[in-house]
């Protein structure tokens, strides 16, 4: 098929996805959607099994997956990190527990390479999902072993959702009571204006903020000295672009939301999500079926592993347990969707617009850095270490 063909189907079921997310208000993984939709179409013959391969989508990813780590590192300023370090605490907590219980659990049960399978998928999202699937392949697991990311990534927020949504409207609900609200929006716009002040060591000028190409230059870049220092190193390029791009946005050698700025974004996601497809289009039904109780399994115990170790961490930081419990859920489903989750619950719970304004500045940083913390750092080195070990 030609590669054009190719990557417009792939990517109409992604979009697909992303437009039943939007109409279900995340209620409905747009993941979900997106790969149960090419696996159907795929088994019954609709959609050539060769369709992810034939799209050259994956040749995208070979090359934009560490500029696309270094991007992530430019998302949340670390200063907002350092203030949030009770959000990262507990969504470390939970991970780690997470983790440890299904090695404990599943690893005995199912073999050490559905625990790698399952732990980095889990404990975040698609580009854990992306380094486990390719590490996987490469080292040549099974079918049903390699798919199993796949299936985890597509379940893991059906439960975890709405959970959030109770815990979060329970705080909210008590915050607004409680006349609690307005100190803390108060003393959130001042932290602002005071951090927006300050200077960092390197100022960009505008004009290469702004120009595309300079900042597409800049990402591959970090990538390139992250996959060249990966060598001598011996640290995994992902984890060390993640940290490159993190110093990087600290000192002002990039801005924020780098790759979004050279507008390569979109196809970078692209190419994960197709990375994540490939082994579910190729794979049996029977793959399929031997995969699902594996998944189960450790949905339910690293699922239960995140809500008690975020629960132990909330109690010991005397942090309010709705929040908390919150903040440690969002590794199971990542951004957008905390931001949706949150925007949704404050917009439920306040009576007003500057309700609505105070609750998202008290509730929003917090679930930000979470989901930071859990799906876009602490995911990728649990799947860059854990695949290591194959």
């Amino acid at each position: 098929m030609e590669a054009i063909y190719a990557a417009a189907i792939v990517l109409a079921f992604i979009a697909l996805g992303e437009l039943v997310s939007i109409w279900s208000k995340a209620r409905v993984p747009s993941l979900l959607v997106a790969m149960l939709g090419i696996f159907i179409f795929a088994k019954i013959g609709v959609v050539p099994e060769t369709v992810i391969d034939d799209s050259l989508l994956l040749q995208a990813y070979t090359f934009l997956v560490a500029p696309l780590l270094f991007h992530m590192g430019s998302l949340i300023p670390l200063r907002v990190m350092l203030k949030q370090w009770r959000s990262v605490i507990i969504a470390v907590s939970g991970m780690l527990v997470a983790v440890l219980l299904i090695l404990a659990i599943v690893a005995p049960l199912f073999g050490f390479e559905t625990f790698v399978a399952g732990s980095g998928p889990l404990a975040g999202g698609i580009v854990a999902t992306s380094l486990t699937t390719e590490g996987l392949s490469a080292q040549g697991a099974a079918s049903s072993i390699v798919v199993l990311p796949a299936l985890v990534l597509m379940l893991q927020s059906l439960p975890s959702m709405p959970l959030t949504n109770y815990f979060l409207r329970r705080y909210a609900t008590k915050l607004r009571d409680s006349g609690e609200l307005h100190e803390l929006a108060q003393a959130h716009h001042e932290e602002e204006e005071a951090a927006a002040q300050k200077k960092k060591l390197v100022t960009l000028p505008g004009f290469l903020v702004d120009n595309q190409l300079f900042m597409l230059f800049l990402i591959l870049v970090g990538g390139s000295l992250a996959t060249l220092l990966a060598v001598p190193t011996h640290i995994p390029s992902s984890i060390l672009a993640l940290i490159l791009g993190i110093l990087a946005t600290a000192v002002g050698l990039s801005p924020d939301r780098a790759m979004e700025r050279s507008n390569s974004f979109g196809i970078a996601m692209a190419g994960v999500i197709a990375i994540v497809m490939a082994p579910l289009v190729t794979a049996s039904v029977q793959d399929v079926i031997n995969a699902f109780i594996p998944t189960v399994t450790i949905l339910i115990v690293g699922g239960s592993g995140i809500v008690l170790g975020g629960f132990v961490a909330t109690k010991l930081l005397r942090w309010k347990s709705g929040l908390g419990m919150s903040v440690a859920l969002t590794a199971m489903y990542g951004f957008p969707a905390d931001y949706l989750l949150t925007n949704e619950v404050a917009r439920s719970i306040a009576r007003d617009e500057d309700e609505k304004e105070a609750l998202l500045n008290v509730m929003l940083p917090p679930m930000l850095v979470g989901g930071f913390t859990s799906v876009s750092a602490g995911s990728v080195v649990i799947a860059s270490v854990l695949v290591s070990l194959l």
